[in-house]
């Protein structure tokens, strides 16, 4: 269901112009006026890529975040953790830009949506001083190896926008791209995985408990409205996976009921994982505005302490 008012490719200027945008955006949270993409990225994911240095007493204008408990109980005076920051940490955004991606009713396609979030982030990364690497899958898997130099990131924009061909082929599961994951990323990483995740989780929650093991995993949920709900379109005929049309009937109030609580049950299900399984998860919609949602997103997971 693509509509001709959607905005259906994108360039990769479009893409490169993220990265001033990441410094110097304000953010629509009351909490994070004064706030940058990059500044909230850095603060979100605070002690990830930081090596353990020392304990030394507490001063007045130290992060209290940082406080050791065990030692001020123990000596009944404040002690802070002191962190020598780590500037070889690994970021790897996953993308999934599969025939599935290629859909939505409002906005724009969940792939353009993918990429702009893919980018987004990799600049705000690149600004930490973090390795920034990619994988894109959708009929086949691109790798690409962390570097700490735009061009690295360049490469891997590049590489989205010159592969938006729509193509109704079986796509490589995620399933399979999370066990490279694991077999082919530093220990420690940070892992972006954005995909539309409206499938069932039998297969994703073993390999995802066997990747956050190592790494911080974050999935970026990438949804169009009708998704959720089913427009009211009358009778339409669709294709299923195995290529057979299907007459679907719209209209129907209780298939309208049960589509949309068939959604919810799995979103249900995927936060319930996250939780879990300590893995932060981001939800955006085609329609929404990206700089906006991921910040909204990247300040829940800090609020609710999924990313620590």
């Amino acid at each position: 269901m693509e509509l001709n008012t959607l905005s259906t490719l994108f360039k990769l200027d479009e893409l490169l112009e993220l990265r001033h945008q990441a410094h110097a955006l304000g953010m629509a949270s009351h909490h994070l006026i004064n706030s940058s993409f990059s500044g909230l990225y850095a603060s979100v994911f605070h002690g990830q890529g930081l090596d353990f240095e020392k304990v030394r007493e507490y001063e007045v204008g130290d992060d209290i975040r940082n406080m050791d408990w065990k030692v001020t109980a123990r000596t009944g005076k404040p002690h802070l953790k002191v962190f020598q920051e780590e500037r070889e940490r690994h970021v790897i955004l996953c993308v999934d830009q599969g025939s599935h991606m290629h859909f939505a009713t409002r906005g724009v396609l969940k792939s353009v949506q993918a990429a702009k979030a893919c980018a987004l982030l990799g600049w705000a990364a690149l600004s930490q001083h973090d390795r920034v690497g990619g994988i894109v899958f959708a009929q086949n898997i691109e790798y690409f190896r962390p570097a700490t130099s735009r061009r690295s990131l360049w490469r891997l924009l590049k590489y989205l926008t010159e592969n938006q061909s729509y193509q109704r082929s079986s796509c490589i599961p995620l399933f399979k791209v999370l066990t490279d994951l694991s077999k082919g990323v530093n220990t420690g990483s940070l892992i972006f995985i954005m995909s539309d995740f409206n499938r069932e989780l039998v297969d994703l929650r073993k390999h995802l408990i066997q990747l956050c093991q190592q790494h911080t995993v974050v999935l970026c949920s990438i949804d169009d409205p009708a998704d959720i709900h089913l427009p009211d379109m009358g009778t339409l005929l669709f294709h299923d996976a195995m290529k057979r049309v299907i007459k679907v009937n719209t209209s129907d109030e209780t298939g309208q009921r049960l589509y949309t609580e068939q959604w919810q049950n799995r979103r249900k299900q995927l936060k319930q994982l996250c939780i879990q399984l300590n893995i932060g998860l981001i939800e955006m919609k085609t329609n929404d505005e990206i700089h906006q949602a991921l910040a909204k997103g990247l300040h829940a997971c800090q609020h609710l302490g999924v990313i620590h």
